[in-house]
């Protein structure tokens, strides 16, 4: 563990903090205020597909140190596999699959932070363990395809992670330590400072924990850098820097445990933006880099013989994109840009005895370019608009690929609204599927699937009551699958999957101190999908009666394949509690604690890896 980085942060505390949210419309900069906010392709309101966005106050009340735990809670359709109480990790066994409306196995699912995209550049898969709760604005994830602004790897949905902007003048921050089950320590500082059109934000945070079970310890370590400057009203600059470090260790399944097997994971994500905000025009310039370095032992099994050899990777996923939008004339968006973007990565074996010896080496890149045009067009006052778009993206491994995507947006009455739409996704294949190990086929094209949805949203009572439902049809073509062809495994483009489904929620503010709210996600495939439940019900209820906050959270979850050989599917429900107390003052403290799994169920998401019965975790912050 790299300490020296974590050391400086009690001398960085004092220089920069974070401010509340703001939610600003377009991802403008606030010209008076002179905010510079993240860079978005488009405001996700204003596209046809579901968007669901979850704010700072709800990652705040959670109480969570990793995001993936606040999602499954917030999104409905949402859900992500778990093996243990701390840490997701990669390679065999890991988890952190994140599943929407069935799909995202094989990376399916693309997570970005600011619009940066996050993924290993050799395996192609994300990466759990780096997307943190600590610094986080909102979280805009997006069910159904958004490859027309992404491309590749966006086929099921997209999940993007804006961080926090220093937004009031001077200097705040906060400050987190939290204790609790399997001697598990988490800490967490975050600071921000402002001063006319300058904003500097710094983050870092700290877990660890020894795991539920023997041989599962986990700790992991994130900063996060940025620096924003307001060059004029029209015209800004940013650029950011994270860096995450992680020990993983996985005791295996009950049926086939192992010895000595763990990974040491750096990521690292870097990016340097430039904005304009102008009347009839607003758009940017971004370039960016993710990259990192695995190393990690496979382990034995019990009684057996450990292997003489590390297994070493390093990858990059790097680009740059250019966009723009022009408002022509009135209720008109006109969207356009250009994305390049080059990806790769080096694997390699050692010994354990000899390091300088190497072995199973291989090195591959590729590299994408794309084009991509929306129009929206608002009819009769924005009562009825049509969006449509398409995207010609070109790589090296597999040639052309169109993305058209078009639908409509109905508005009834300033408080409904109303929402259908067609759109393509895809996903190109990674380098392992195309060169790594036996099955692997250089001729392999990208997987792709058609999304057709319609939901509705309502707001009632003053809008105290919102109620909203989704219904949608997947049909998934060209999957990438191992057969055996002449007795060799090889990888080919040749399944396919249908998803359908809804999608219920609800939320109501019954009086200043008391809400509640609810969501049901119901999902029908025709094949055996892994890891994505067939029914999932969320239900809130927070009570906060003066200086006291409580929250009560129910998961309940049905027809979950697991993995289980004999074909049992998985049922349980987690009953969660949290509450808080805060302290006001010159310097706010806020006393807290969660419990997890109340009831002390016993299951298990990926079969032969139980989950921890009833867990508590207490803690205490402090704002300045």
């Amino acid at each position: 563990m790299n300490y020296r980085i974590l050391a400086i942060y009690p001398f960085l505390i004092g220089a920069v903090a974070y401010a509340a949210p703001e939610v600003t419309h377009h991802d403008t900069v606030k010209l008076k205020d002179v905010v510079v906010t993240a860079p978005l392709k488009s405001n996700p309101e204003l596209i046809p597909l579901n968007v669901t966005q979850v704010t700072a106050a709800e990652i705040e009340k959670s109480a969570e140190s990793s995001l993936l735990p606040v999602l499954v809670n917030k999104v409905p359709g949402l859900f992500v596999t778990e093996r243990g109480f701390a840490g997701y990790g990669v390679s065999g066994g890991s988890a952190g699959e994140v599943n929407i409306r069935g799909v995202g196995q094989g990376n399916k699912v693309l997570f970005m932070i600011d619009g940066q995209p996050q993924w290993a550049g050799v395996f192609g898969h994300s990466n759990a363990d780096t997307y943190v709760a600590n610094g986080v604005e909102r979280v805009e994830v997006v069910k159904g395809p958004s490859s027309l602004l992404y491309g590749s790897n966006a086929m099921g949905g997209s999940v993007n992670i804006v961080t926090q902007t220093q937004k009031e003048d001077g200097l705040t921050g906060r400050a987190r330590a939290m204790f609790g089950s399997f001697n598990t320590q988490k800490f967490a500082l975050s600071s921000g400072y402002k001063k006319d059109r300058f904003s500097a934000t710094l983050s870092g945070q700290l877990d660890r924990s020894n795991g539920y079970r023997a041989g599962s310890a986990f700790w992991l370590a994130n900063e996060f850098m940025q620096l924003k400057y307001a060059v004029s009203d029209h015209w800004s600059v940013a650029g950011m820097l994270e860096m995450t470090q992680s020990h993983a260790n996985n005791p295996g399944t009950t049926q086939s445990p192992l010895e000595n097997m763990w990974t040491d994971i750096f990521r690292g994500t870097g990016g340097i933006y430039v904005k304009n905000q102008y009347k009839k025009a607003d758009g940017g310039v971004q370039a960016y880099i993710n990259w990192g370095r695995h190393l990690l032992d496979d382990g034995n099994a019990p009684g057996e013989t450990p292997r003489d050899y590390l297994f070493h990777s390093t990858d990059y996923n790097m680009g740059v994109t250019l966009y723009e939008s022009l408002y022509l004339w009135q209720d008109n968006i006109l969207s356009g840009g250009v994305d390049f973007q080059h990806w790769g990565g080096h694997i390699w074996n050692t010994g354990k005895e000899d390091p300088s010896e190497r072995s199973a080496e291989a090195k591959h890149s590729v590299n994408e370019v794309a084009g991509y045009v929306m129009m929206q067009q608002g009819f009769w006052d924005n009562f009825f608009s049509l969006n449509a778009g398409v995207r010609l993206q070109h790589g090296s491994t597999y040639g052309n690929v169109w993305v058209p995507q078009a639908g409509f947006i109905l508005r009834p009455s300033n408080t409904s609204q109303i929402k259908a739409s067609f759109s393509k996704g895809f996903r190109s294949p990674n380098i392992r599927e195309l060169y790594l190990y036996p099955p692997a086929n250089p001729d392999l094209r990208p997987e792709y699937m058609y999304n057709y949805e319609v939901s509705w949203r309502q707001y009632l009572l003053s809008s105290r009551m919102m109620v909203g439902a989704a219904i949608f049809f997947i049909d998934g073509r060209n999957m990438i699958q191992t057969v055996f062809a002449d007795g060799r495994p090889r990888n080919v483009n040749t399944g396919h999957f249908h998803n359908k489904g809804f999608e219920i929620e609800t939320s109501y503010s019954i009086l200043s101190n008391l809400s509640a709210g609810a969501s049901w996600s119901y999902l029908h495939t025709d094949g055996d999908n892994l890891y994505s439940p067939k029914n999932k019900l969320n239900v809130e209820v927070t009570y906060a009666p003066g200086p006291f906050s409580f929250t009560l959270e129910d998961m309940s979850i049905w027809s979950l394949k697991n993995g289980n050989p004999t074909g049992k599917t998985e049922n349980y429900s987690l009953l969660n509690l949290r509450a808080a107390y805060t302290l006001s003052g010159k310097v706010p403290v806020t006393l807290s604690v969660k419990l997890d799994n109340i009831a002390n169920k016993h299951y298990e998401i990926i079969y032969g890896c139980p989950m921890p019965g009833t867990t508590i975790m207490g803690g205490v912050e402090f704002k300045f």
